[in-house]
């Protein structure tokens, strides 16, 4: 059963399968019996979050050497995977965080901390990989950032975009809750500390969208999925259950699970 409703175009990127997630999974976790009970229902259904089909794909595009810019992750990487995190962190040769926020002070694994915007950020040096981890939602300026990354970016280099599908039932809630409640509408839905919650535009958040601005700019897609998410209600026991079962039937059924993340790659020409 796998918790990818639409893999598209990937012949051109090496795309994890469900043996990847699974090693990748046993490298975080180690046997799931030795965890709560959230680790092990969702282990028990074979359901793989879109958080670690975006970990795998960034762990195969940081190659030994490569220079690494990660834009908007604020304190982490990876906020469910530390352990990754520093894998990936020691092996690449550099690694830059850019995000506007005074959350990447607190970032102890990116080898420099840059507290301004993509667009804003000035090296001398090219980079491999960018990576955009639940960031394009909160993007106003689209087409700026695409160009800031077609020139930061090397021939050959790939960006990777992880964000909510804009037309995903808890997107659309989101993007109907007045601005002076959205903050309080997102830690309820997922817990986030209040800190962590910013304005949403969703002026990137579908596939089309998505690769006419990269196209534009000079890169080609290589890789894209629609990833089901399944985490609404993952602090309620129940709920879980309720939603890896709703999520099984959609699957048996061949229909797309409504509430979905996208995933893209893309690659500088």
């Amino acid at each position: 059963m796998n918790s990818v409703s639409h893999v598209q175009d990937v012949g051109r990127v090496a795309w994890p399968g469900e043996d990847d997630l699974e090693a990748l999974f046993r490298r975080h976790y180690g046997d799931p019996a030795d965890h709560g009970w959230r680790v092990r229902l969702r282990h028990r259904f074979r359901y793989f979050s879109p958080d670690q089909w975006y970990e795998a794909i960034v762990d195969r595009l940081v190659t030994p050497g490569c220079r690494w810019v990660d834009v908007g992750g604020g304190t982490s990487l990876f906020v469910e995977n530390e352990q990754l995190s520093r894998e990936l962190a020691d092996r690449c040769a550099f690694l830059v965080g850019v995000d506007p926020s005074d959350n990447i002070c607190a970032n102890q694994l990116v080898h420099q901390r840059v507290r301004s915007t993509i667009e804003q950020f000035q090296p001398q040096e090219t980079f491999d990989l960018a990576t955009f981890r639940m960031v394009a939602e909160h993007v106003e300026q689209p087409r700026d950032v695409v160009q800031s990354l077609a020139r930061l970016i090397r021939p050959g280099g790939h960006v990777v975009i992880y964000t909510p599908n804009r037309w995903a039932p808890a997107a659309v809630a989101a993007s109907l809750v007045p601005g002076k409640c959205h903050s309080g509408f997102a830690r309820v839905l997922d817990a986030r500390r209040k800190e962590d919650v910013f304005p949403t535009f969703y002026r990137m958040n579908t596939r089309k969208r998505l690769r006419e601005m990269f196209e534009s700019g000079g890169f080609a897609e290589v890789g894209f999925a629609y990833l089901d998410n399944c985490r609404t209600f993952q602090r309620l026991r129940l709920g879980c259950l309720a939603e890896l079962c709703a999520w099984r039937l959609f699957r048996a059924a061949g229909a797309t699970y409504p509430e979905n993340d996208l995933l893209g790659v893309y690659r500088k020409r």
